[in-house]
């Protein structure tokens, strides 16, 4: 089979090439993942069936499910290789991935074979079958390769877990082909991104031999593709689709309950908006810091949602009173009027191009509903920056920073949704 080709967002690619080019590594660390781990493994097994490939599960001591699940998921598969975390769980993600780096260093020393990429992914991810094809053609051009994203519609939760189908649309089809193609530092997703095995070996040696991972910040994935990119790396978002239309992405499903979202998004936007700033600095190019600055608005987003929606309450009761005669209000000035007929069509602009994005990958009914989810988006940006900040605030005063689990119940693979996106 042809090799496919980075091409612009949208276009159709060649099917993948059957063989790679180099042995890969793929990381998955898991932590109480029993509940879908086993699905994601044979899932992963049986869509890349390459030879090279080498699949790293990290589990811990203490986590007899997890183990269990990834041996019953791996099927006696070979290419499996179980690593038993020599500490009590949990620790944190980037700890995990780098007893799996070392793990892979370990298996390269003996067999004599060095890994060509090392792709991470979560274990509740469901690959895509081009995808390990597409990373390792791309290698050949770029170190940093990262995949989009598709989150999943939820029966169960179209609110919830649907405002995460919006927001995975549209900045993995608008914000980050943007910011590949102004040749800026690509932030890791931690799923469906591949690095050259070089560059994480540039990393660990950076970080002290302790690992090529952060094992201080709460978005180590974030933090992986903007150091690497700091130190020379050649970084792409990839975003390709097979002759039948399919994107070649990861989906998955994601949180479908208030407290999960909003613990999920106080972790990212503490280790991404806060943690950031503190490890990472502002450095780079004007257009690097532009898109830093753009990463780390979600505390003061947050705080000018939060304000907008006071005004409008404030707005509604000032209204009933108006009409009820208690109070008398002055007439808006022109200028007021303007500025407030500007507003409502940039918000009108605003849902539309969300709508839109949505729709071209789910269809017309999802993309409505998008307007409405627009709403939970921002309330739960409203509530996770509170608490990512009172968290921020605790490690200011010597706490160590938490990093909170997701609880992950299903899997794409259980149901066949990877067909429920369209292909437009």
């Amino acid at each position: 089979a042809d090799r496919p080709r980075a091409q612009p967002p949208g276009r159709r690619g060649t099917a993948p090439r059957s063989r790679l080019s180099g042995r890969c590594a793929v990381f998955i660390p898991a932590w109480r993942e029993h509940g879908v781990i086993a699905a994601t493994v044979r899932h992963a097994l049986h869509a890349w069936p390459q030879r090279d490939l080498r699949l790293y599960v990290g589990c811990y001591r203490d986590d007899v499910a997890t183990l269990a699940e990834v041996m019953r998921g791996s099927e006696g598969d070979r290419r499996v290789r179980i690593v038993v975390h020599d500490v009590t769980g949990p620790t944190c993600k980037a700890d995990c991935l780098n007893r799996l780096y070392r793990a892979l260093g370990d298996d390269e020393t003996r067999e004599g074979v060095r890994a060509r990429m090392v792709v991470l992914h979560d274990a509740e991810d469901m690959v895509d079958p081009a995808a390990l094809a597409l990373l390792d053609g791309a290698l050949d051009h770029a170190d940093f390769v990262q995949l989009p994203v598709i989150a999943l519609p939820d029966p169960g939760s179209p609110l919830v877990a649907g405002h995460y189908v919006d927001e995975f649309a549209e900045a993995h089809a608008k914000a980050m082909v943007v910011r590949s193609a102004l040749g800026q530092g690509i932030p890791g997703a931690g799923v469906g991104c591949a690095i050259a095995r070089g560059w994480l070996a540039r990393l660990d040696i950076q970080a002290g031999a302790k690992g090529p991972f952060p094992a201080g910040a709460l978005t180590e994935d974030y933090e992986l593709g903007l150091r690497s990119a700091a130190l020379g790396a050649r970084a792409t978002f990839l975003r390709v689709r097979t002759t039948s239309g399919r994107l070649i992405a990861t989906r998955s499903y994601f949180p479908d309950t208030m407290p999960a979202a909003i613990r999920q998004k106080s972790r990212w936007i503490h280790g991404i908006a806060l943690q950031g700033w503190d490890r990472l600095g502002w450095r780079g190019s004007p257009a690097a810091v532009w898109m830093q600055l753009r990463d780390r608005r979600g505390p003061f987003a947050a705080f000018l949602l939060a304000i907008a929606y006071l005004l409008l309450v404030v707005t509604v009761i000032e209204l009933i009173l108006t009409q009820a005669g208690v109070l008398v209000t002055r007439p808006l000035t022109p200028g007021m009027q303007l500025l407030l007929w500007l507003n409502l069509v940039a918000l009108v602009c605003r849902l539309a191009a969300r709508a839109l994005f949505t729709a071209r990958e789910f269809g017309p009914i999802q993309g409505l509903l998008a307007v409405p989810r627009l709403i939970v988006s921002n309330t739960v940006a409203i509530v996770a920056a509170r608490r990512a900040l009172f968290a921020y605030i605790r490690t200011l005063r010597g706490a160590r920073a938490a990093w909170e689990k997701t609880e992950h119940t299903a899997h794409p693979a259980f149901t066949g949704s990877e067909l429920r996106e369209g292909t437009a």
